[in-house]
């Protein structure tokens, strides 16, 4: 593997790592745009502009774009997340300058034609329904709702319909003036690729874009809190969310691991105990998601609604249980599938991209792929039975419950357990 990384003089960042024998390659533009950079009045407007890029530019149609990278065989596509927006194609060792001109000229020269808006706006409020009729999609939005209230790490990616249904084209265009700069995006490419014709290739597409001021993100507060949605559902759905470290914390890793062991595989605590020993769940997991200066661990369980007290005791007796007595065995087979999961990812060109991409984002360097299983291979029983504890304990906790959850425990009965 050969990995390199360019920095153009305008700021625009360009990171590859060439993969040898593949015939392929993902190559992309991440935007730190996401969700959590709009104001209340723009909440959802990063996504919507994430549609509208595909819908047409000054050189190209919005067929033309569907059809200049299908004709080659490739495959084009975009996402939003809370911290970025990310624009990438697959395409074959030949046409990598094809797809990075298609990814250039949909993130420097969109029309955002008045009637193609109306018609994606359409499409979005569809989006926004779908989303509202999928429970166990919903819920997490209105989990994060509750952990950050009021502030933008707790907005919903697609935003509400009242805005959406509002947004017009001068928005549109002020959201991309005011965050679409080149030091805000990150060009990564991985497989086929030739890092110097990259950075040729980059400086003329993106080397006369001009700097903007950096934007002034409000710092993330977990606050934590309660939602109950009644409502006549086969399953009751469960959501629990704790503070945890965010990606550039000392005990990242610790936090990961411990949400592994506790509830990231069917031989994890709340899978055995919950599902294969007491037949109260089809669905339940726990996982740890990191942002750039907090996280939230999560667990989700879907039951019935007579089912569900027993289930929301059990978990958090399980959480209090593994601050006692986690084992080392359990501890080495998280640890064990964490780096599964690392290395595994990195065999497809696209997972690779999308990592250098993120950890440009977070350390604006790629630390050696040694140094993260060396620090995967550093946590210890001892600090996943203290994040325990603290999970258990300590953490600010946000609760969201769906369905028929008439009986269901309260936040603050849950918080009377954790302290029991």
């Amino acid at each position: 593997m050969s990995l390199n990384q360019h920095r153009l003089s305008n700021g625009f960042r360009v990171v590859t790592e060439h993969m040898p024998s593949l015939a392929s390659a993902s190559i992309g533009v991440w935007v730190t745009a996401g969700a959590r950079h709009e104001t209340p009045q723009q909440n959802g407007i990063a996504h919507f502009l994430e549609h509208m890029a595909f819908k047409g530019t000054q050189k190209r149609s919005a067929l033309q774009i569907a059809e200049a990278i299908e004709d080659v065989g490739g495959y084009i596509n975009a996402y939003t997340s809370r911290e970025v927006t990310a624009y990438y194609v697959r395409v074959l060792e030949n046409d990598v300058a094809l797809g990075l001109d298609v990814i250039a000229d949909i993130l420097r020269n969109p029309i955002l034609d008045p009637g193609e808006i109306e018609i994606e706006r359409g499409v979005i409020l569809q989006e926004i329904g779908q989303a509202l009729d999928t429970p166990d999609d919903v819920i997490f939005d209105w989990l994060q709702e509750q952990a950050y209230p009021d502030q933008p790490m707790g907005r919903t990616i697609l935003g509400p319909a009242e805005r959406v249904s509002a947004f017009s084209q001068s928005d549109l265009s002020g959201f991309i003036g005011q965050h679409y700069g080149p030091e805000q995006m990150i060009l990564a490419a991985a497989g086929a690729v030739d890092h110097d014709e990259i950075v040729r290739m980059a400086e003329d597409l993106f080397g006369d874009m001009p700097g903007k001021p950096a934007f002034d993100m409000d710092p993330a507060r977990f606050t934590g809190g309660e939602t109950r949605q009644l409502k006549p559902l086969e399953q009751a759905h469960f959501a629990l969310g704790f503070e945890s470290p965010g990606y550039r914390a000392d005990d990242i890793y610790v936090a990961q691991i411990y949400a592994s062991a506790l509830g990231g595989g069917m031989s994890s605590r709340l899978f055995q105990e919950i599902r294969e020993h007491r037949g109260l769940c089809y669905s339940i997991f726990a996982q740890a998601g990191a942002y750039a200066d907090t996280g939230m661990m999560t667990i989700y369980a879907g039951t019935s609604g007579e089912q569900l007290p027993e289930l929301a005791g059990i978990t958090i007796d399980e959480m209090k249980r593994a601050a006692e007595d986690m084992s080392p065995a359990e501890v080495a087979r998280a640890r064990a599938q964490m780096k599964a999961g690392l290395l595994m990812g990195l065999e497809s060109p696209s997972n690779r991209a999308e990592r250098l991409a993120r950890l440009i984002q977070i350390w604006d360097r790629i630390p050696p792929l040694e140094e993260t299983i060396e620090r995967i291979d550093a946590v210890t029983t001892g600090d996943v039975r203290d994040m325990a504890q603290h999970m258990a304990g300590a953490a600010p906790t946000a609760l969201a419950l769906y369905g028929p959850i008439e009986g269901a425990p309260t936040l603050e009965a849950l918080q009377e357990r954790r302290a029991a």
